[in-house]
């Protein structure tokens, strides 16, 4: 009698406790939300309202075999590339979507956003993700993430567009230079994105380099945006693997 007076006694004390024990953590979801993959706009940024908005009417009438998307870098091919455009790809029926000082969620935000259309090209070449480092030095697996959204929202648009990742490009005079360590991270991450047939990789900081990994005013008169000179290598190096994809 005097045992089962005790267990009784135990089962009291201890339930309140157990009421009060946090519950357990629901299982953890395999991609936690950062803004890297949370599109977001630049709207308050005149010019980059207008761009976009010339770019959304554009891309409803454009014919486009090859697509353009990307960062400052990309935008680039309407400035310092102009002729070196001109020479590769005017007749390719051709469509650029680079901004300039975007991240990858202000790329998702205007694919979101009518920057697509019915834009259905051969080809999409991608290069994105240097102002993620740029901003706020985000974590590689981070913007790694980023593109990944980017190329999985443009298959969902368009099923058989192949899509030609670009390693990011070398930034900074020298190897050590703290964002093109971290691109460097970035870039082996998302060259495992590469399936052979859909998604192919190319990585072309060989060519814009010294033999000792040094990346000269020549090429990129602050160690980040090419120069004409720049433009032509870009173009150059990836002439073989462009016209492989388009078939030509």
């Amino acid at each position: 009698m005097a045992m089962f007076k005790l267990a009784i006694i135990s089962t009291l004390l201890v339930t309140p406790l157990l009421a009060q024990a946090p519950a357990a953590p629901a299982k953890a979801a395999t991609q936690q939300a950062h803004s890297a993959i949370t599109p977001a706009d630049r709207l308050q940024a005149g010019w980059w309202k207008k761009r976009h908005e010339q770019k959304r009417a554009a891309a409803q009438q454009a014919e486009c075999d090859l697509l353009f998307i990307g960062d400052s870098i990309t935008h680039g091919w309407e400035g310092a590339g102009k002729k070196v455009w001109a020479e590769y790809y005017s007749k390719r029926k051709p469509f650029n979507i680079g901004f300039s000082g975007d991240r990858t969620e202000h790329v998702l935000w205007r694919m979101d956003n009518g920057e697509l259309a019915q834009l259905k090209p051969k080809v999409a070449v991608i290069m994105i993700g240097t102002n993620n480092t740029g901003h706020s030095m985000q974590k590689a697996e981070e913007t790694a993430e980023g593109i990944k959204a980017i190329i999985t929202k443009l298959q969902k648009h368009s099923p058989k567009t192949k899509v030609l990742l670009l390693a990011i490009f070398p930034r900074g005079e020298k190897p050590d230079h703290k964002m093109r360590v971290l691109n460097n991270r970035i870039n082996n991450i998302i060259k495992s994105y590469a399936d052979g047939k859909m998604v192919h990789y190319l990585d072309m900081a060989p060519a814009f380099l010294t033999d000792e990994g040094i990346l000269t005013k020549e090429v990129m008169p602050d160690r980040l945006h090419p120069r004409e000179y720049g433009y032509g290598i870009w173009a150059k190096t990836m002439e073989p693997k462009l016209k492989e994809l388009l078939g030509e």
